[in-house]
């Protein structure tokens, strides 16, 4: 007799919910079941903030310009994909970012590991620290650990480690601008716990960072093709989201993009099993017996509240930011000698409009024809949204006007193009990962109902993906228990 698949939906096209889809069909044919997955997106078009655009012979990131190598989940589902050939490395030249700090660029040391500098010399002579900043830093090496399992700030930890100085003019727009954030509120156990575990293991993070750079020289050489820390694919990441649908779709799976999900009912068929109805803003419904909601907590909040008025509660409670890219391009000859290395970045005590600028077509080839120079600006974030109140004209003339400040910019640009993001940053404030596990436990009445993506355990790529395909084998479990 034939066994009837088994029905899962997948809320959500991004990066998070295309990983689950594909993984959910990998491991239902591992596990020996058929499987039928639905997947529906809201928007038209699949891939959530991984949007390539091609203009001409540009090419344009609206989100994510590439993703971290050290984290292997990307670059093992490029690898699956068949995208391994069109991974592209940073450029080997000119590999200097600087921080802008007290009115002009400044270059980030030589040998920077992270944060931590190996080489003393260029960090003395960079200028971004005073004498008695960089002897702050060193005093590192004799401060105990902390002790105790609460949770501390990344502001905390490092003015703790290394000083006020060093955090405000060279870890915070490092660290802080990958999450859009603030520093005095994100939780460095959901953030950052490498540096937690490096304290406790080293007792100083100096020696620590230090201790781990020596260890990777060897496994650096036996490993497989040498990356870069973050690579990108040569025709955009829009690649990896054709990939992944066309997979998808391949193996049999139902898309249902530019259909809005209103409602997730539950049906109990016996007791602790459940059967989900997701409901359309049609009035149809797909039956399943689970669902994966891979959508921003503040809708996973709205879609569960009726079910369990407490998780929504504490999905509420994950804040998110809005930003914006920004990317403009020139004649080539028309920008000024500031335009060098990959980028800047612009520490939040400078009190400017501007979080970063990449030098987009120096930093990665294949990005602008010789003739055309392309750059990406960012802006917004934890006490910077204002900028977005702003139409995008005047959105373009006050980053335009930060790159005449900074790097000395004032040629007219070829092409603009603004791309905003509202509430596109989850951020992860203090005591999330106490609050990740509340809302698991409040969800313990709802076998078969799962939440996946950026606001919960990393919110780059590599994690999303990681999380995806750790759901969906938490789906095939309980799936198989239901067997």
């Amino acid at each position: 007799m034939a066994v009837s698949p088994k029905q899962v939906v997948v809320v959500g096209g991004g990066i998070a919910g295309l990983a689950t889809a594909l993984a959910l069909q990998e491991r239902a044919a591992e596990a020996g079941f058929p499987l039928a997955c639905t997947l529906i997106e809201a928007e038209s078009e699949w891939g959530g903030k991984v949007v390539t655009h091609r203009v001409g012979e540009l090419i344009i990131e609206a989100g994510p310009d590439s993703f971290l190598s050290q984290k292997p989940w990307a670059l093992e589902l490029c690898g699956k994909l068949g995208l391994s050939g069109q991974l592209i490395n940073t450029n080997e030249f000119q590999k200097k970012t600087f921080v802008f700090s007290r009115g002009r660029l400044r270059e980030l040391p030589e040998g920077l590991v992270v944060i931590m500098p190996t080489k003393l010399g260029p960090l003395f002579r960079s200028g971004l620290l005073s004498w008695s900043g960089i002897a702050r830093m060193a005093l590192d090496l004799v401060i105990p650990a902390r002790r105790g399992a609460g949770d501390e700030s990344l502001a905390s930890f490092f003015r703790r480690r290394l000083g006020h100085e060093a955090f405000e003019r060279l870890v915070e727009p490092l660290m802080a601008g990958i999450y859009a954030g603030d520093a005095e509120q994100m939780s460095l156990r959901a953030t950052f716990p490498r540096f937690l575990d490096i304290e406790q293991q080293h007792g100083s993070l100096i020696r620590g960072m230090l201790a781990g750079r020596k260890l990777t020289r060897p496994a650096a050489r036996l490993g497989s093709p040498n990356r870069t820390m973050f690579v990108t694919l040569q025709n955009g990441l829009g690649e990896m989201v054709q990939a992944l649908v066309g997979r998808i779709a391949g193996a049999g799976a139902t898309l249902m993009p530019a259909r809005q999900v209103v409602a997730i009912r539950a049906r109990c068929d016996r007791p602790g099993v459940r059967t989900y109805d997701v409901v359309l803003e049609n009035g149809s419904a797909v039956s399943a017996e689970a669902v994966v909601l891979a959508t921003p907590a503040f809708v996973s909040a709205e879609l569960v509240r009726p079910l369990s008025p407490a998780s929504a509660r504490l999905l509420d409670t994950i804040p998110y930011v809005s930003t914006a890219t920004l990317s403009l391009a020139y004649d080539a000859g028309a920008l000024g000698s500031s335009v060098g290395g990959f980028g800047f970045v612009v520490p939040r005590t400078e009190g400017r409009d501007l979080i970063a600028a990449t030098w987009t077509s120096l930093k990665w080839a294949h990005r602008a024809p010789p003739r055309q120079a392309l750059i990406r600006c960012y802006v917004g974030g934890v006490g910077r949204e204002a900028i977005l109140k702003a139409d995008d004209e005047t959105l373009v003339r006050r980053v335009r006007a930060e790159l005449r400040s900074m790097a000395g910019i004032a040629a007219e640009p070829a092409y603009v193009e603004v791309n905003r993001w509202e509430r596109g940053m989850p951020q992860y404030t203090l005591g999330h990962l106490d609050r990740l596990e509340e809302i698991k436990v409040s969800l313990r009445n709802y076998k078969g109902l799962y939440l996946t993506g950026a606001a919960y355990r990393g919110v780059g790529i590599p994690d999303c993906i990681r999380d995806g395909s750790e759901t969906a084998a938490e789906v095939i479990r309980h799936l198989a228990s239901r067997q």
